[in-house]
């Protein structure tokens, strides 16, 4: 370092002590002005919170805030509202994630209807939150982690999660990837980043910020971490705990709630209270936020590039909050209609239906075909079609598979009952159909 650099850092040193011990000796001297007029403005230094003196008494109300706005780029209509904002993407990527949300609707389709046959045991639909999947993973790295809950099958759609692994998880076959050990739509990928999911609410929000912590260990880190969530999800214990390890261990990991209005059947009023989930990263946890109108593609896109950029800069976590509406029910063990009225519904599924919305922003842009779109549309029912005929004739996993890939060495607790289950199948083998399952 050179003699003028040591300097100026020697000075700058001294300049914060010297301010330092101003405020303290400031702060003695007007502690001793017990009977002053003059109005105590200081500013406090306790450990606990940083923030001015008042001598007026005010009970802070939540209507004394203003809520932090929605981003959005396009309007409903698909036009740019402030043509700054606007992504420029090239016609190439607009139609891939047009394709995508295309892709993921139909095949959402064909597997709910699926379930509704008794082909599959359990399935959830995206409907209306297309957006918010396909736009936050165009914005990211194949390299940048992926902790989901259970509706973001968009995002694995766009890394390249092809249809027959979609369907061979669902039908939890031998060539299913969680190896039949998981529910239907709980999907993971080790080649796309993607951690398994499981079905216990929030269980992933501390793990998703502990392998960010982890990543901030790393020399020349150049990842983060993205973490799904739902705006019920934000209920549990588990969401708290991960606002707070985030924030005080500067993590970089991107908090993204799917704020869709409804945790399976409570509307979000009743979930909670305050501004969103948004609002509790400022004031609540410290952690920088950001609220964007899921619906929205090119919003969702341009806040998750910020976003990442954010973190990696400053290793230090974002709150991302997208709001959307759940067009679908909760799952196959819901019906939304004795919840909320279809005409509601029908509103969110047309004119602010993000696919819509893409839709129009394509047709100003001249870059839309009907034709295409149809011809789209019937490959895919077509591939998916096809699919479910071939992944519901392939075998069961072998039974010893549920004792297996969960301990470097299998304890002597588990090869004693994976022994007791064998002289129970030998001893019964009538009884199951051994002729589903790999032997």
């Amino acid at each position: 370092m050179s003699f003028l650099r040591k300097s100026v850092k020697l000075l700058n040193a001294a300049a914060g002590r010297q301010q330092n011990l101003k405020a303290i000796v400031g702060s003695t001297l007007r502690h001793q002005r017990t009977y002053s007029s003059e109005p105590p403005n200081d500013y406090a230094n306790f450990p606990g919170a940083k923030a001015p003196f008042v001598s007026k008494l005010k009970l802070n109300m939540p209507e004394d805030y203003a809520p932090i706005p929605i981003y959005r780029v396009m309007d409903r209509d698909g036009f740019i509202a402030d043509e700054t904002q606007d992504p420029q993407l090239g016609r190439e990527v607009v139609e891939k994630m047009f394709r995508d949300m295309l892709l993921l609707n139909t095949m959402d389709k064909i597997l709910y209807e699926s379930q509704r046959q008794g082909r599959i045991s359990f399935y959830m639909t995206n409907f209306g939150e297309e957006a918010s999947h396909i736009g936050s993973a165009a914005a990211l790295e194949m390299r940048d982690l992926i902790y989901g809950q259970y509706r973001e099958a968009g995002v694995l759609v766009w890394r390249g999660f092809r249809i027959d692994q979609f369907i061979d998880q669902c039908y939890g076959n031998v060539d299913d990837l969680g190896r039949g050990k998981q529910m239907p739509v709980h999907y993971g990928s080790r080649e796309l980043n993607f951690v398994t999911i499981s079905s216990p609410l929030s269980t992933q929000m501390p793990q998703a910020v502990g392998a960010a912590y982890a990543m901030k260990m790393r020399p020349n880190n150049d990842a983060c971490v993205v973490c799904y969530f739902g705006e019920g999800a934000a209920s549990e214990g588990d969401a708290h705990a991960a606002f707070n390890f985030a924030a005080t261990l500067n993590c970089p990991v991107i908090l993204f709630c799917r704020n869709n209005g409804f945790a399976i059947s409570t509307p979000s009023h009743e979930q909670y209270r305050g501004d969103g989930i948004a609002g509790r990263g400022p004031m609540g946890y410290g952690i920088a936020t950001i609220r964007v109108d899921g619906t929205d593609v090119f919003a969702v896109y341009n806040a998750m590039k910020e976003a990442r950029e954010y973190v990696l800069r400053e290793n230090k976590p974002v709150v991302f909050e997208a709001l959307a509406y759940r067009v679908g029910h909760h799952s196959t063990s819901d019906d939304s209609t004795a919840y909320r009225s279809t005409e509601e519904i029908e509103v969110w599924n047309s004119v602010e239906h993000p696919i819509s919305k893409l839709k129009r922003y394509m047709v100003h842009k001249g870059w839309f075909d009907e034709a295409e779109e149809t011809a789209y549309i019937k490959e895919v029912r077509k591939k998916v079609l096809k699919q479910i005929a071939v992944s519901e004739k392939k075998l069961k996993p072998n039974w010893k598979e549920m004792f297996e890939g969960v301990y470097a060495e299998m304890p002597e607790h588990l090869v004693e009952q994976q022994r007791e289950l064998q002289e129970h199948i030998e001893a019964h083998k009538d009884s199951y159909p051994l002729k589903d399952f790999k032997q």
